[in-house]
């Protein structure tokens, strides 16, 4: 849903609706306590977003007060540095399914694909599409502010081939985050066949349009209830 010009009538709860269900309210803070993750479910039910985006060990407990909302459990996998052995992001992310997870989103192996093994990037890719194959979407978090322009299309390419669902920016833990320049460019290389998820800085209703314009199609965002709130002032 991209929203023209920041502009729709005062009240309108399906244009709220759509908005917040394009974001994934993300929480993966590590000190974040079982206090934390229950006030992220709670603002996930209230304002209905597509997601809760949490470490795996907080899974099956968002997973048991969502399972009967609509609101999916997305997890991370590999995260944030990519450099776990694919059996390893295979194992964590086939006991996270198992715990009620149905959103994945894994990080590349960031190093194997400057060194241009590519064989080796899109098997790990397409070993974690396998593991969740009917069961969940894989996200391939490519962290874009570590990559030349050559490489982000590679990783794009390679997610494709392995028949990923999404690629995704950023972590939000490396040098730089989401970035509506590197969103079009995404969006250009895998074109309408793939999602595309902004994910890293994204904390306003100004940065979640200008995502949405370049052409993402999934937001992640810790500050999900303060973009919601914004569209009072509007």
């Amino acid at each position: 849903m991209i929203i023209k010009n920041l502009i729709w009538p005062r009240g309108d709860r399906s244009m709220e609706t759509n908005i917040a269900g394009v974001i994934d309210h993300t929480l993966l803070k590590p000190d974040a306590t079982e206090q934390d993750i229950d006030q992220l479910i709670q603002e996930a039910l209230h304002y209905e977003f597509a997601s809760v985006c949490v470490h795996p060990y907080w899974v099956s407990h968002c997973y048991e007060q969502l399972k009967t909302s609509t609101i999916r459990v997305c997890t991370v996998i590999g995260f944030p540095l990519g450099v776990n052995c694919t059996e390893t992001k295979v194992f964590e992310a086939n006991e996270a399914i198992e715990n009620g997870a149905t959103e994945i989103d894994m990080v590349i192996n960031i190093g194997a694909l400057k060194d241009e093994d590519n064989a080796l990037v899109e098997q790990d890719i397409a070993e974690i599409v396998k593991t969740a194959k009917d069961k969940a979407i894989v996200k391939v978090i490519i962290e874009t502010s570590l990559l030349t322009e050559e490489e982000k299309m590679r990783a794009c390419q390679l997610a494709k081939q392995a028949q990923a669902d999404f690629v995704k920016t950023s972590t939000g833990f490396s040098d730089g985050g989401a970035t509506a320049k590197d969103v079009t460019f995404m969006r250009q290389v895998v074109g309408t066949s793939l999602g595309v998820k902004a994910s890293g800085g994204i904390r306003t209703l100004a940065d979640l349009q200008s995502m949405l314009d370049a052409g993402a199609s999934r937001i992640g965002a810790s500050s999900g209830v303060a973009i919601m709130e914004a569209l009072n002032d509007v």
